[in-house]
């Protein structure tokens, strides 16, 4: 999928980054919950296939990693050794937020009716360095903000909720990325906050029987996600 060049403004008055960040977007709950329902016929089989896939890569190569290093004899006392457990997690981080991205971009192309596909999760892997780094400075600085009274970690966990698709969407760096979600989720925080409470709690609710329900309800919780995106900052059309 190409994306653009992370310009600041698009033609004919739709969103872009430049009009998000100044806070001229909104969204009404309701209608953004209704139409993500609407959105989960097309979108539940290639979310599954693409999860499903995801897990299986993800596990057996978190397996693969650590079987490595205890093969050669590495994980000892030693100052390297300690430094492999570190090494693999960054392996699996860098295998497993392409996949991510993959999966929150299926919200996003379904948002606006583009064709999607679980092999969607293979486009991302030339942003895997900005994926993780963003993902280790968002826990990190989430992380500060939970110790501090935890109220600055919650609103950080919100505001960052768009870093990953402003980064294979629009080209935008890990930083840029993630102020850019900020600043503008800042603007309508707590209608965002509410709509991931609200979907928190369908998703729990589809837990009830027997897990059953969660097969609607993750597709849904993306497709809301791609729904907000589309509304506050645009979407490039391209295929």
């Amino acid at each position: 999928m190409d994306t653009n060049n992370g310009d600041l403004t698009e033609n004919n008055g739709a969103p872009n980054i430049e009009s998000a960040i100044a806070g001229d977007y909104d969204f009404t709950i309701g209608e953004v919950i209704s139409e993500a329902w609407q959105k989960v016929s097309g979108l539940k089989g290639p979310f599954w296939a693409a999860a499903i896939l995801v897990t299986v890569v993800v596990l057996l190569a978190g397996l693969a990693l650590s079987f490595f290093a205890n093969f050669l004899g590495v994980l000892d006392s030693s100052g390297i050794g300690l430094l492999i457990p570190v090494l693999i997690q960054l392996a699996v981080m860098a295998l497993m937020y392409p996949f991510m991205a993959g999966i929150v971009m299926l919200g996003v192309r379904r948002s606006v009716d583009l064709p999607i596909s679980y092999n969607e999760i293979f486009a991302y892997f030339a942003y895997a360095v900005p994926l993780v780094v963003a993902a280790i400075l968002m826990a990190i600085l989430m992380g500060i903000g939970f110790i501090l009274l935890i109220i600055p970690g919650v609103y950080l966990a919100v505001a960052y909720m768009f870093t990953v698709p402003l980064i294979v969407e629009k080209n935008l760096g890990f930083w840029e990325a993630m102020e850019t979600s900020r600043k503008t989720i800042t603007r309508h925080w707590f209608k965002f906050a509410f709509i991931l409470i609200i979907m928190t709690v369908i998703i729990f609710i589809s837990i009830i029987p027997l897990g059953i329900g969660l097969i609607w309800a993750y597709p849904m919780a993306i497709a809301v996600m791609g729904i907000l995106y589309r509304d506050t900052f645009g979407v490039d059309q391209t295929d």
